[in-house]
């Protein structure tokens, strides 16, 4: 790298820096005279109100918190209990909007049909609906808790939730050593292992759902992008069409829907707000116990406003240096 190029770069990266900085001054000095100005309206300011005791119990989720913590754990627990269904929601729509993305191409008709009306169908109904549909379907359809469903080893399907097996900390010998416990059915519940809420289970489900049928739009648009004379190469040179699709179609594809998946990850993430209206312990919901208790309205909406945009900052960060590292193979 020559001089005059690292100069260049480093140029670049110190205007950035500037442009940052004068960012969070504007914004600290926006929100310094917000907080005078209602201070002068004799209305409560400042965020001194972080230390205060929650009052209120959060049983769900990593991090528990009781009525006499401050409220500032709440929030963390809340923030928790977000990336707790969000970040596996992103796992399993990925997964299923490529199956869906791939079954769409299929030279089957009926599966391309079927995953087609899928699509469809899913896309065009209000999340909130499905929401709301797949809570309902959770708490009045599945089994009580005596009578769980065992749907694989070790997992059990009730109205109370999902229990699957977890590791769990044991004493052997001289030390601590993982030690998985299984969930067993008794005659009233299932206890041991870990479990989930349906609160969880409906969040969760609605947001996989809804966001896969975008998803498998993105991929089946990233595939069909690709020149079909490079499957024709592939095929000829003797390899079968699933290998085809594996190593010459797809990586090619890759780099042409991950824009659309990183808006479709940023789309799930703020979509996960609505799991308030199922009960689900999240960020917004313990931000809406914490304003109705203290009245600190501009305080909670500016920790929301703060945290989910950090959350897509970070997402869309991390997923632009996948999209360079593609890019970059794309062109080696």
């Amino acid at each position: 790298m020559s001089r005059r190029t690292q100069r260049g770069r480093w140029w670049a990266w110190g205007v950035q820096v500037a442009l940052l900085a004068a960012l969070a001054a504007l914004l600290w000095w926006f929100a310094g005279n917000a907080v005078e100005a209602l201070r002068a309206r004799g209305i409560q300011a400042g965020f001194d109100f972080l230390a205060q005791p929650a009052g209120f119990e959060i049983g769900e989720g990593p991090l528990e918190t009781d009525a006499t913590q401050p409220l500032w754990r709440a929030f963390l627990a809340g923030l928790l209990n977000t990336l707790r269904v969000a970040l596996p929601a992103i796992v399993l729509t990925t997964v299923l909007g490529v199956l869906l993305g791939i079954g769409r191409l299929a030279p089957h008709r009926l599966l391309s049909s079927l995953c087609g009306a899928y699509v469809e169908a899913v896309r065009n109904v209000p999340l909130l609906v499905q929401l709301l549909m797949a809570y309902f379907l959770v708490t009045h359809f599945l089994p009580s808790a005596d009578e769980a469903w065992q749907v694989g080893q070790g997992l059990f399907l009730s109205k109370s939730g999902l229990s699957f097996p977890w590791p769990m900390w044991a004493q052997e010998g001289s030390g601590l050593w993982p030690v998985w416990e299984w969930p067993e059915k008794s005659t009233f519940n299932v206890s041991g292992g870990a479990a989930v809420t349906p609160e969880y289970l409906a969040v969760c489900w609605a947001l996989v759902t809804y966001t896969a049928a975008f998803v498998a739009e993105a991929v089946r648009a990233g595939i069909q992008a690709v020149p079909i004379g490079q499957r024709q190469a592939a095929l000829s040179l003797g390899l079968r069409p699933l290998q085809a699709l594996r190593w010459v179609v797809f990586p090619q594809a890759l780099r042409i829907m991950v824009p659309s998946l990183t808006n479709q990850y940023l789309n799930l993430l703020k979509n996960s707000t609505l799991a308030v209206v199922v009960g689900y312990p999240d960020l917004v919901s313990v931000s809406n116990t914490v304003l109705n208790q203290t009245g600190r309205a501009f305080e909670c909406i500016a920790i929301l406003m703060a945290v989910y945009l950090s959350l897509s900052l970070v997402t869309s960060a991390l997923m632009n240096v996948y999209n360079a590292r593609v890019a970059l193979r794309g062109v080696r």
